[in-house]
């Protein structure tokens, strides 16, 4: 007897802890200490505690949340850790730095007691909780899962990673799939080639390839080039795809579209897919449309009147930016079929083909003096003028166009020479990829480091009209700068309704 009223009596000074929450500041800092140090010792009264802590962590005072907050990973006990994840998953929303950063901390921490136990909170939330915190939450895991060691995320942690985003994956917005697809890409379980694969058919059914695709809206295109963006580091590992995506994105080109700088990203997507495209029955065509829609953006000369002079008639633009992609396109499928110009061209087809490219090289050769030019002598801080940023990337685009250029000049014609895309970063051995991605290769952000680009910025665009001259021309909506996924939240893949988990497209 003399025992359980021993223990009841400890259980009445714990219940007085717990009323200690009601009161002053004094006692809430006691009961914040206090009620996990003994929380284990009265499980009977385990609703009772989580449920007085949870009290300290919304209190007034920033500092007693704080210590409430730090406290919580010790009632991660058993069958509670799925609450406390929820709860800590919730936390995420303050705006205070310390206090967002003790909620991470906690949040790691019982990633180490239990990983799926605290996935499971953090998918609920994101699943069914308000845009804030699923917005904070998928950032928390994108961001700090790659930091967790083996032992905590075993496979079979993996594999619940990889299912739950799945579910998260059938209504997102634009901002979100990135995020999502950088978390699943450095899961290791997802580093073989099976594992590519699975994430290239999910992009591939995120883009909604197998729907017929509508170019006039802008939502179906900026969902197409937001998920080939986000598989091209994926193709070079897994194949399957890419000639079916390529020719979705080409057909968006063929058909009028309301935004020219659209076409130029759609086209730099063609140029970084086109080593990848692998299907020798498709090349043909492919080529085909390829050259069909580089002998739209190549003038013909202007032509001469009588007295052997130019006529008025104003000469031809010269759209760079949209040539190198082109280019860049043809040469790459040209090597797999180095007789297409040859023998699947014919000879009148052919002839107008040289003519207008040896005009365009003619205006090119003048460009890059006039480039060369402005740029000769400068070095180090003049160079980083934006003005002079971007005659330091049309300097790359003309230069690669040139050596493409001489490669189709060849009789027959060659398919040798190497470039890189004058938006890439400059890779000391070409086309070798990488065995394992980092998941930072995945998703936006504009360091050289990376490898996809994200996709411009509407706002962002800068035109470079180079000097007047016989064969002066705009560089075509030359893009240096680049931001983020266009339209930001809820654009581009619909809307996240409220707690409305259909898909809203």
């Amino acid at each position: 007897g003399r025992i359980s009223a021993t223990v009841n009596g400890h259980k009445d000074a714990y219940q007085v802890i717990l009323d200690g929450v009601k009161g002053g500041p004094k006692e809430k800092r006691l009961a914040a200490q206090f009620i996990p140090k003994f929380f284990s010792s009265f499980p009977e009264l385990a609703d009772a505690a989580i449920n007085a802590q949870l009290d300290l962590c919304e209190d007034e005072d920033v500092s007693i949340r704080r210590q409430a907050i730090k406290e919580l990973p010790r009632f991660a006990t058993g069958e509670n850790i799925l609450r406390v994840a929820d709860i800590l998953t919730q936390l995420l929303q303050t705006d205070d730095t310390a206090e967002f950063n003790q909620v991470n901390a906690a949040l790691i921490s019982i990633f180490k007691i239990d990983a799926k136990g605290t996935l499971g909170g953090l998918f609920s939330q994101i699943l069914q909780g308000e845009d804030i915190v699923r917005e904070r939450a998928i950032k928390f895991l994108s961001g700090k899962l790659k930091t967790l060691p083996e032992d905590v995320m075993t496979k079979e942690v993996e594999e619940y990673v990889f299912a739950e985003t799945k579910k998260v994956l059938e209504d997102v917005t634009g901002e979100e799939f990135v995020l999502l697809m950088r978390l699943v890409s450095g899961l290791r379980v997802l580093q073989t080639v099976h594992g590519r694969q699975q994430l290239v058919e999910l992009v591939v059914e995120q883009a909604f390839l197998e729907q017929a695709l509508n170019p006039a809206d802008p939502d179906t295109v900026d969902r197409l080039l937001q998920c080939t963006r986000q598989a091209l580091p994926l193709f070079s590992v897994s194949r399957t795809n890419v000639d079916f995506t390529f020719v979705s994105l080409f057909h968006m080109l063929t058909s009028p579209m309301a935004e020219l700088d659209i076409q130029l990203e759609v086209l730099k997507l063609l140029a970084e897919m086109s080593p990848f495209c692998g299907d020798m029955d498709k090349l043909e065509a492919n080529l085909n449309m390829l050259f069909t829609k580089l002998l739209e953006f190549m003038p013909l000369p202007p032509e001469e009147v009588e007295n052997g002079e130019n006529s008025t008639s104003e000469e031809p633009k010269l759209q760079f930016s949209y040539v190198e992609c082109l280019l860049f396109s043809f040469h790459q499928l040209g090597k797999k079929l180095p007789d297409f110009l040859l023998d699947k061209v014919d000879a009148e087809r052919l002839k107008d083909f040289k003519i207008r490219l040896q005009y365009f090289a003619r205006g090119l050769q003048v460009y890059i003096r006039q480039l060369r030019v402005a740029l000769q002598g400068k070095t180090g801080d003049a160079l980083k003028t934006e003005e002079n940023k971007i005659k330091v990337v049309a300097l790359k685009i003309t230069n690669n166009i040139n050596v493409l250029i001489k490669d189709l000049f060849h009789n027959p014609p060659s398919y040798k020479s190497t470039v890189t895309l004058s938006w890439k970063p400059v890779q000391k051995t070409e086309a070798v990829a990488p065995k394992r991605l980092a998941a930072e290769e995945l998703g936006s952000g504009g360091s050289t480091k990376k490898q996809i680009s994200p996709l411009p910025r509407r706002d962002a665009r800068q035109i470079y009209n180079p000097p007047s001259g016989k064969y002066s021309a705009s560089i075509g909506n030359f893009t240096y700068e680049r931001g983020g996924f266009r339209g930001g939240r809820g654009r581009g893949f619909g809307a996240r309704g409220n707690r409305s988990r259909g898909r809203i497209y």
